[in-house]
């Protein structure tokens, strides 16, 4: 998807673009852009839940003013890792760590949504600044999506068990160069990550924070 976020003060403002399964057990994979007062950075939220279970945050500036221009987030989601793409950078990975007992999103199909919603009690600064309303109408546009995805009717997917060979996306992983731009991303411009806020998670961090070195499951 291309996205140009709210200009100005976008402050409380949260535009969303993610995927999301039904009922009260859900997945859901986030891409989440928390406004700013003008002239600040815009916050990237990402998080990824599993059985209604989140908590998976990671948040990052741009490179860019994501309000000038669009720009393209993509999310790549198969059976062995999710990643969150910003014009084609990766910034972000979540493997499958099942063998370690770490739920991962592969059971339930999910939708695309998008929305553009006030979220003031927490999104700018913990929620210290609030949304200036004089400043709405709050406008972001959305622009040429595209999918390529095993897509479910009557309870049946329409990826065959060859689906690896037929769609290059079902088993694509992050090559070494890739891997050396996500290095770059997270060194340069990652805020904050759940798996070093030891504050948090004072009984230990995730299992998956401590294993995320170990290489991920075959498909």
């Amino acid at each position: 998807m291309q996205l140009k976020l709210v200009p100005g003060n976008s402050a409380g403002t949260v535009t969303a673009y993610y995927l999301k399964s039904q009922g009260s057990s859900w997945d859901e994979i986030d891409f989440e852009f928390l406004g700013n007062l003008s002239g600040d950075p815009y916050v990237v939220h990402t998080n990824v839940y599993t059985k209604g279970k989140g908590g998976r945050e990671q948040q990052f500036y741009l490179w860019f003013d994501p309000t000038a221009d669009f720009h393209t987030y993509s999310i790549l989601w198969n059976p062995g890792h999710v990643i969150f793409y910003v014009d084609d950078r990766p910034i972000r990975e979540f493997k499958n760590l099942e063998s370690v007992g770490i739920p991962y999103p592969k059971n339930q199909p999910m939708r695309m949504y998008c929305s553009l919603w006030n979220a003031d009690d927490w999104a700018t600064r913990g929620g210290l600044v609030k949304t200036d309303w004089s400043q709405a109408p709050f406008t972001a546009s959305f622009r040429n999506f595209t999918a390529n995805a095993c897509v479910l009717s009557n309870g049946v997917s329409s990826c065959s068990s060859n689906a690896s060979s037929n769609n290059a996306w079902f088993s694509q992983e992050l090559d070494s160069s890739s891997q050396k731009v996500l290095k770059w991303v997270q060194k340069n411009y990652m805020v904050y990550n759940y798996c070093k806020d030891a504050k948090r998670f004072p009984e230990g961090l995730p299992v998956e924070c401590t294993v995320r070195n170990r290489k991920q499951i075959k498909i």
